[in-house]
Parts: C-alpha cells; structure tokens; sequence
C-alpha cells in the first residue's frame, strides 16, 4: 500500500512553475509533518521543505523564496510550488510524512515519487 500519493511532476521549461500535490491515502497526515525531499541523479534525498502539523512552513535556505510548501486539509493533500524553475532542480520528488527534521530518516510514510525535468 502506497501512504502518500504523488502528482504534478513532469517537464517543465526553465523559469517556469509546477506546482507538486501530495495527497494521503489514510490518515498518514494526522499529528506529523509533511516534507518534501528530492532526489537528482547520483544523489541522496536532500530535504526541499516541510509544513508542520501547526501549518508552520519549513524550507532549506537556498531554496527559500522559489519554494512554496501549502496544505489543504479539507483535501488531505500538500502542495510543493515551485517557480521560476532552474535545470538543477530537476530530480525525483518526494513527499513523506512523519517527524519534523531535514533527514529522510525522521519520516515513517513515503509517496513514490514524482519526476520533475526542467530544460533550459
């Protein structure tokens, strides 16, 4: 069973947006964080942002301000905004759901991911 589910990723020009949805498929939201991580080729998951139970939202700071992290509970989803798109954010993206921190480590349910391209 897939907890979180991804979409919203694809190809993309460079300066553009996307914005990523991912949705829960039971209750995997209730009480945790929800973040974002992505992953580039030959890469570890390196966290993008998080919004907290609290709705306080999270970011890595050198992505602050092209990243926009929004949750809609009435949907059960979170979203990932991302503008004015760069070739070097292209990577799987993940969304997970769990404790609140920058590692992969702290997060108990994963999505299975969303490819982002941006081309120049």
């Amino acid at each position: 069973q897939v907890a979180l589910i991804e979409s919203g990723g694809g190809v993309a020009q460079a300066g553009g947006s996307l914005r990523l949805s991912c949705a829960d498929s039971g209750q995997f939201f209730t009480g945790k964080a929800v973040a974002w991580f992505r992953q580039a080729p030959g890469r570890g998951r390196d966290f993008v942002a998080a919004i907290r139970w609290d709705g306080s939202p999270h970011y890595v700071d050198s992505l602050r301000g092209r990243f926009t992290v929004s949750r809609n509970s009435a949907k059960n989803t979170v979203y990932l905004q991302i503008d004015n798109l760069k070739t070097e954010d292209t990577a799987v993206y993940y969304c997970a759901a769990g404790r609140y921190s920058d590692h992969p480590s702290t997060y108990d349910y994963w999505g299975q991911g969303t490819q982002v391209t941006v081309s120049s």
